[in-house]
């Protein structure tokens, strides 16, 4: 059923074209769940937007079908005739212009300004599938694609060089490519991606964007020589999560490694007997035991028997979806207890005998040793925390 609505040109130009354009309205029709309003443009000419010559002679017209917002459950549709009009320039390169309509649509767009905003929105808040849901509800009807669009038509935003940078890597495939994200620490934004994480893009993204005062970012090497190339007068320091995650592995490292000084510790609080006449040497000559040892112990059999039958270290890992590095500590490993405790000494270890001397005699004298095992320590490189 067609549903012929009289036209009141009045009330349909305040609810349909108020403040967009001078609009005329010729008919209003509703039917099978959608209003149409048949309009035309009341200029008497237009301006040629080449040469700014103002015409008034029409070469032809033709019609556009635009989608708007639903008006009362119903979808909207607005059939505009357009004028095409003659310049009558001689010296203008371009013959015949189309009738602006510019706050209503762009040109040959197929949806109003005020609907493609609403659909940025529901884009920017839900993304493709979710948002295209919503906005079938509300009678937009617009599919995941259209609103992925409205979103990457976006310009991307302006922005000022940050004072802390965040520089950190991510995996686009793991174990195979890797990129650089760059962040603002102060109001956590993405400022910049990277192709790579070599030193070469970070040192050219300094250098074309002077101002940086504090770099924040892992231990990475590559990422050291590329600030001080960039940037040699800003502050390098270490981001908060790479600090905890390394102390974290060296406490399990130095656990796992000393196991047996925890489970011999005496209730008395002094060292046993054994231990201290000992106490010149490493005691980890037992196996160490526990769920992250049979881990640990499987994880060796396991890439060990991979490799016997052939297949490379990088295939282990794709196959086993480890990392590369992983997948080389275990390859490197001739017994899977190096992958706990590893081959040689630990500062802690060296120094255990001084520990031990001071550490039961009071706190007084334990402060005393480890200030004096702090001084004999070797000197640390520059790029060693950082």
């Amino acid at each position: 059923m067609v549903l012929v609505m009289q036209t009141y040109a009045a009330f349909w130009d305040s609810l349909v074209f108020d403040g967009i354009d001078a609009v005329d309205v010729e008919a209003v029709t509703a039917a099978f769940g959608t209003a149409e309003v048949v309009a035309r443009g009341r200029a008497a000419g237009a301006a040629c937007p080449d040469c700014g010559r103002f015409s008034d002679r029409v070469h032809d017209r033709y019609q556009r079908t635009l989608k708007d917002l639903p008006l009362a459950g119903q979808g909207f549709v607005i059939r505009l005739t357009v004028r095409r009009f003659i310049c009558g320039s001689a010296d203008c390169p371009r013959r015949t212009f189309a009738e602006p309509f510019s706050r209503l649509a762009a040109p040959h767009a197929r949806f109003t300004t005020r609907l493609n905003a609403a659909l940025e929105r529901v884009g920017l808040a839900l993304a493709g599938r979710a948002g295209a849901r919503l906005a079938a509800q509300l009678g937009s009807g617009a599919g995941r694609m259209t609103l992925l669009r409205r979103v990457m038509a976006r310009p991307d935003p302006e922005f000022s060089t940050p004072r802390m940078l965040g520089v950190d890597d991510f995996a686009i495939r793991r174990g195979q490519t890797y990129s650089t994200v760059l962040t603002s620490v102060e109001d956590h934004r993405v400022v910049d991606v990277l192709p790579t994480r070599e030193a070469g893009p970070l040192a050219a993204w300094l250098i074309r964007h002077p101002g940086v005062e504090i770099i924040c970012r892992d231990r990475a090497g590559a990422y050291a020589e590329g600030a001080r190339r960039g940037a040699p007068d800003a502050l390098q320091v270490a981001d908060r999560f790479h600090l905890w995650q390394g102390l974290g592995r060296a406490v399990e490292t130095c656990v796992a490694a000393h196991r047996d000084c925890l489970r011999n510790s005496s209730p008395s609080g002094m060292l046993p007997e054994a231990t201290r006449l000992a106490s010149g040497r490493p005691q980890d000559d037992s196996v160490p035991a526990g769920r992250r040892a049979e881990r640990k112990k499987a994880a060796h059999a396991l890439v060990h028997e991979l490799l016997a039958q052939g297949h490379s270290r990088r295939a282990i890992a794709r196959h086993l979806g480890w990392g590369l590095n992983t997948v080389l500590q275990y390859a490197n490993a001739a017994r899977w207890q190096d992958t706990i405790r590893g081959a040689g000494k630990n500062a802690v270890t060296s120094r255990k005998p001084l520990l031990y001397s001071a550490g039961f005699r009071g706190r007084g004298s334990s402060a005393a040793a480890v200030a004096s095992a702090s001084a004999t320590r070797p000197p640390f490189s520059s790029g060693t925390y950082l």
